[in-house]
């Protein structure tokens, strides 16, 4: 695993962004695990997360692209962020761009902050975690009606890995097959588990046996069979 992906494990749960226990997600599964990528609010922490973001873009997607896209409200952060670092790591430009929940009448009119989108536009949308798809869904026909634009893909945090509408897909590899554009995430709940079993983070094991006990039965029932 590359070094910046252990880093960015240990920096979720320093940040107190994923966090190991019982809870209850959206959707009413118990899940042993939660991740809220809007515990990020410091300085620091905001840049070092646009440079995470920005290195599994570059490694995964390369640098030809125009514009960076956070769907609304948690993809606006992170695609200024994101932006800003891959200015400072690579040396290349590029926009962000981010829609609003409800079109503006007056003033900076029309349905997104930041860039307006033209036709040919290279975007890469950018997202916390994706679980089901419904937030693209959601901002995939708004992309579209702006500009014909090109999709290089999608990133996100964290894979969750669980399944999808299918049982033998994930919801990540669902949103690929659908739309026709690669996804791609900073590290995956696999690696996330082999990388902090029975590893000290801040003088605290994260997954102990009875936790990585409980991992294992979530994925039994919820993981890609």
């Amino acid at each position: 695993m590359e070094a910046y992906k252990k880093e960015f494990i240990e920096f979720m749960v320093e940040s107190e962004v994923l966090k190991f226990g019982e809870f209850t997600l959206k959707s009413g599964r118990k899940s042993p695990f939660f991740m809220n990528a809007g515990a990020y609010v410091t300085g620091s922490q905001l840049t070092r997360l646009g440079e995470y973001y920005a290195k599994a873009i570059h490694e995964e997607f390369g640098d030809d692209f125009d514009v960076l896209f956070g769907p609304a409200y948690k993809g606006i952060p992170l695609s200024v962020v994101t932006a800003m670092a891959f200015h400072k790591l690579y040396g290349k430009e590029v926009r962000y761009c981010s829609n609003r929940k409800e079109v503006k009448d007056h003033g900076d009119t029309g349905i997104l902050l930041g860039s307006d989108l033209h036709d040919g536009d290279k975007v890469v949308m950018i997202e916390d975690v994706t679980t089901s798809g419904k937030s693209i869904e959601e901002t995939y026909p708004i992309l579209k009606a702006q500009a014909d634009v090109d999709i290089k893909g999608l990133m996100v945090s964290l894979n969750r890995n669980e399944h999808g509408k299918s049982a033998d897909t994930t919801a990540l590899e669902e949103v690929s097959k659908l739309y026709g554009f690669p996804t791609a995430a900073i590290v995956s709940m696999p690696e996330v588990m082999e990388y902090l079993y029975n590893r000290e983070v801040a003088g605290k094991v994260v997954i102990d046996d009875k936790i990585m006990d409980a991992l294992k039965s979530y994925y039994d029932e919820y993981g890609v069979k």
